[in-house]
């Protein structure tokens, strides 16, 4: 009866980890919060960006947001699949 019921709720459960992995990834002063933000030592994507935004270095700003996009579409793909994917008791 278990196993049904998480069954069930898989599209349910899938769609929150979806909008809450958007959330997280999208919020910088919780990533700084949560991180630490200590020089040299803990750095997350959104922090290292806004930080080399702010020194001028854009070129590397850039290209840890392309990173970033492509992490955050990456597991957006995969949980989209895994939500899609037909099992065998239908």
């Amino acid at each position: 009866m278990l196993w049904c019921l998480i069954k069930e709720a898989r599209l349910g459960l899938l769609a929150a980890v979806m909008a809450g992995f958007g959330g997280v990834i999208s919020e910088v002063g919780a990533s700084q919060m949560v991180g630490g933000n200590i020089k040299g030592e803990t750095r997350v994507l959104t922090t290292a960006t806004v930080m080399e935004v702010s020194k001028g270095n854009f070129d590397i700003a850039i290209a840890l947001s392309i990173i970033l996009l492509i992490l955050a579409y990456g597991v957006t793909a995969l949980l989209t699949s895994l939500q899609q994917r037909r099992s065998g008791y239908e």
